[in-house]
């Protein structure tokens, strides 16, 4: 069941960054959409912790859950602005690689032991992430100094927000408080750098990130269910897939082509996944 909850996270996850990608495309502000879909996530979770009365707020779902809000909402900042930086074809594949950091951290900080038939499955998936993201030939000006930061920093976000992530449901933290907490302290991060950035609002933001909050709802209870029950070194990188869900959709509906080496990795990832249930 946590292998099929890990794969609905990186449905879910795929889904928001398509609607990224084409909200972008349309010239809407990124971090507007982000605001709204954590303070409609914020306002959801909260209500229906009320109503179920399962509140168990303490000091480490407070901390942890806005950090890895937090470290999301800046994560997916730093990305979009590091591809206004530099080269796409590298951009997203570096980023993509982040998923090493949890799993690194699920071996030694919390000693999870890995098969070499599931080693096999996670370089296997995590090289056909790679692959999928890759594109060749798609450069620009390209300023490396800032690029390099933001590339940096992103895999930073989502690296460490990995390891949060898992430390949770270590310590046994009940994953409703911490996805509160986590909505709740993006909600705010993202209020605090609109006000900074001083960008205009549009009504088309609020639809569209109210529509992603509702997926990420979705996505994150999945995502702590799955680091609950199973092995954190392979829900990882079968969540980092979730670039597949974004290549898929734009062959659908935005009429991309699919390349001859994006076909391999996607083939090559559902390879992986097979090793990792071995």
């Amino acid at each position: 069941m946590w292998i099929a909850a890990a794969l609905v996270t990186t449905l879910s996850f795929g889904t928001n960054n398509t609607i990224f990608k084409w909200s972008t495309s349309r010239g809407l502000s990124k971090v507007h959409i982000q605001f709204f879909f954590y303070f409609v996530a914020f306002i959801l979770t909260l209500a229906y912790g009320i109503y179920v009365g399962d509140l168990r707020f303490n000091l480490y779902a407070i901390i942890l859950g806005g950090l890895i809000g937090i470290l999301n909402a800046n994560g997916n900042i730093q990305m979009s602005k590091a591809f206004e930086k530099g080269p796409a074809s590298l951009t997203s594949p570096l980023i993509g690689a982040n998923a090493i950091m949890p799993i690194l951290g699920a071996a030694i900080i919390f000693h999870e032991e890995i098969s070499l038939a599931h080693w096999i499955g996670i370089v296997v998936i995590l090289g056909s992430a790679l692959m999928i993201q890759y594109s060749p030939g798609k450069s620009h000006g390209t300023n490396y100094g800032p690029w390099i930061y933001r590339v940096v920093m992103a895999i930073l976000s989502f690296g460490i927000l990995g390891i949060l992530m898992k430390t949770t449901s270590y310590l046994q933290i009940s994953s409703l408080s911490t996805l509160i907490c986590m909505y709740g302290g993006g909600s705010i991060y993202l209020a605090l750098t609109s006000l900074r950035e001083k960008e205009s609002w549009l009504r088309s933001e609020v639809n569209v990130g109210s529509m992603a909050g509702l997926v990420s709802v979705i996505g994150y209870s999945c995502y702590f269910y799955a680091l609950q029950k199973g092995i954190a070194s392979i829900i990882f990188p079968i969540v980092s897939l979730n670039c597949l869900v974004v290549i898929l959709a734009g062959c659908w509906f935005f009429k991309e082509k699919l390349k001859r080496y994006q076909l391999v990795g996607i083939f090559s990832a559902i390879l992986g996944i097979i090793f990792t249930k071995i």
